[in-house]
C-alpha cells in the first residue's frame, strides 16, 4: 500500500494506491447512476488485498462488497467491515450457518442450496438471505431456466415459514457481443417477472459486471457488480481505462539488476523468439509470471525505464525478462 517506509527499497514490489480505488468507484458509479453498486474484492482483491480494498471501496461510494465464497466473506467480516455483502460460489458441502449468523448474503444457484440454507437459520440467526441466481447463457452456475419455476414457488414457500428471505436476483453477462448481451437482458427480465409471479418481492435484480454496467445499460437494473473496473482497468480491448475515467490501482515495480550490449542478431531468452535487428543494450528487470507479469506479454508488453517506454525483449521467464 502507498505510504513511507524506511530501509532499502526492495528488489521488486508491487504499490497500490487505494485513493485510486475510491477514485475509481466515484467515477463507475457516476456512469451507472442510479443503479447501486458492488465492489467485487474476491481474490484477495484481485490481488490488491480484500480487506484494505474493500475499506476504501466503501469510502469512495460502494453500496455493497462481493466475494465468491464464504470463508473471503467471514474474514471481511473478521476485520470489521459491516457493509451489506453478497458471496455465491458454494461447494456441495459449504456450510452456511456462520454466514448467516454474520449478516453475509447467499447466492443460491440451485435448489439443493435453497434448501440448505433455509435448515442453516435459527431463531437466533435469523432468516438466511439469499440471492437466486439463474444462468441467461453464461453456461456456468446459476438455476437452468427450466427449473427456475419451481425453485421460486419453494422459494416463496420457505420465505413464508421465515426461515429465509429472497432479497435478490442475479446472473451474468457472457460479453458475447451487443446481440448475445441483449439477449441475456430480455431472458433475465423475463426470469424476474416469473420470479415476482411466484410471490417473490425481490428487491435488487444484478446482471452487469463492468463491462456490462460501462457498455450494455439495458443491463443496469438495480444494482451493478465492478471487478476489474474498481482496479482501474477497462473491460474493453478498445477503449482504455483513462478513456473510462478509471487510475490503475497497482504499479509493479523493480529495479534493472543487469545492463549489457549486444551485437545485432543476437537471440534473447528462451527458444530465441526475439533477436536483436541491430547492436543494442539489455536491460534485466527482476519480474516474471511467478509475479503476475503475463507470459503472454512476451516481446510485447511496455516497460516504463525513467519515463520513457521500452517493449519487452523476448519470452518472459518466471521471475526476469
Amino acid at each position: 500500500m502507498t505510504g513511507s517506509s524506511t530501509g532499502p527499497r526492495p528488489l521488486r514490489e508491487a504499490r497500490v494506491d487505494l485513493d485510486a480505488v475510491r477514485h475509481n468507484i466515484q467515477a463507475l458509479k457516476r456512469a451507472t447512476a442510479p443503479a447501486a453498486l458492488m465492489a467485487v474484492v474476491k481474490a484477495n482483491g484481485y490481488g490488491h488485498g480484500s480487506v484494505e480494498v474493500a475499506r476504501a471501496a466503501i469510502e469512495g461510494g460502494a453500496d455493497w462488497l462481493g466475494v465468491v465464497d464464504i470463508p473471503e466473506a467471514l474474514r471481511l467480516r473478521a476485520a470489521g467491515i459491516a457493509a451489506p455483502l453478497l458471496a455465491w460460489l458454494h461447494g456441495v458441502e459449504t456450510e452456511f450457518g456462520a454466514a448467516i449468523a454474520s449478516d453475509i448474503d447467499l447466492g443460491i444457484s440451485s435448489l439443493q442450496q435453497l434448501e440448505r440454507a433455509a435448515a442453516a437459520a435459527t431463531p437466533a440467526s435469523g432468516p438466511a438471505i439469499v440471492h437466486l441466481k439463474v444462468d441467461t447463457g453464461l453456461g456456468r452456475n446459476g438455476i437452468e431456466e427450466s427449473e427456475c419455476g419451481s425453485v421460486f414457488a419453494r422459494a416463496a414457500e420457505l420465505q413464508a415459514t421465515g426461515a429465509l428471505r429472497v432479497r435478490g436476483i442475479f446472473s451474468h453477462l457472457a460479453n458475447a457481443g451487443e446481440e448475445e448481451d441483449l439477449e441475456q437482458v430480455r431472458r433475465f427480465t423475463a426470469l424476474t417477472g416469473a420470479a415476482a409471479n411466484a410471490g417473490l418481492s425481490i428487491d435488487l435484480r444484478h446482471l452487469a459486471a463492468t463491462a456490462g454496467a460501462l457498455g450494455v445499460p439495458s443491463a443496469r437494473f438495480d444494482l451493478v457488480r465492478t471487478g476489474i473496473g474498481v482496479y482501474g482497468l477497462s473491460p474493453f480491448d478498445d477503449r482504455p481505462s483513462a478513456e473510462l475515467g478509471l487510475r490503475p490501482v497497482m504499479e509493479l515495480s523493480a529495479g534493472i539488476i543487469s545492463v549489457k550490449r549486444v551485437p545485432a542478431g543476437n537471440g534473447v531468452s528462451y527458444g530465441y523468439t526475439y533477436r536483436t535487428t541491430e547492436e543494442s543494450t539489455l536491460a534485466l528487470v527482476p519480474l516474471g509470471y511467478a509475479d503476475g507479469v503475463p507470459r503472454h506479454a512476451s516481446s510485447r508488453g511496455p516497460v516504463e525505464i525513467n519515463g520513457r517506454r521500452y517493449r519487452v525483449a523476448g519470452r518472459i521467464a518466471m521471475d526476469q525478462f
